[in-house]
């Protein structure tokens, strides 16, 4: 089966990090600029299902962070190619979900305990997210979408690639075979196997 061959943006990021590697610091933002579009459309589908997580993070900071995170790992080490780095990328955007994801989860969120959460009724404080009709729901999809970052940290390795591209990066499946250099064949092999280990894992699927 033939290889895809790179795409526009491939070649894009590999100009960014040869003037990485050659000690242009500004490729660090270039690099990141990149990898932000990509890194939107995951916190957005994250973010679009939880009101009430809105409410203390919008789509841009979860990027900003994610992006930060991102610019910093940039100035410790040079990817060698397009895959390293979107795959460093996935990495940083995972783990700036699974905090965010724990920081709204249970009682001791920081949600939870903010003080614009409380108010007085009747002579007594109660706290705002205690009152909200969805809030048993919510914490549900939160606590599910905690455990499927972590289990995405634990898949094999090659099923774990291709799972922070596709779920984490937002590549067609026929973009992650070029980066991975093989055939979109093998993509929807190792696509399908990974679906498979998260379902097992997740018991009820992936969260939507």
């Amino acid at each position: 089966m033939a290889e895809v061959h790179p795409s526009g943006e491939e070649h894009r990021l590999a100009a960014c990090l040869e003037r990485l590697a050659a000690g242009d610091q500004k490729a660090r933002d270039d690099l990141t600029a990149i990898a932000c579009e990509r890194m939107r459309g995951i916190a957005h589908r994250m973010l679009r299902t939880f009101p009430r997580v809105r409410r203390w993070d919008e789509t841009g900071d979860v990027v900003q962070n994610a992006a930060l995170r991102l610019y910093k790992s940039l100035g410790k080490v040079v990817p060698e190619d397009a895959r390293g780095f979107i795959g460093l990328a996935a990495v940083q955007v995972r783990r700036e979900l699974l905090d965010l994801a724990k920081k709204h989860a249970g009682p001791e969120s920081y949600a939870a305990n903010h003080e614009t959460n409380y108010r007085r009724i009747d002579g007594e404080t109660r706290a705002k997210v205690d009152d909200a009709p969805d809030q048993g729901e919510t914490l549900e999809r939160i606590t599910r979408w905690t455990h499927l970052h972590e289990t995405a940290a634990s898949l094999p390795e090659d099923e774990r690639e291709l799972f922070h591209l596709v779920w984490y990066m937002g590549l067609k499946q026929k973009e992650a075979a070029g980066v991975l250099g093989c055939s979109v064949r093998t993509v929807k092999r190792l696509w399908e196997q990974a679906k498979g280990l998260m379902a097992t894992a997740m018991q009820d699927g992936l969260p939507e």
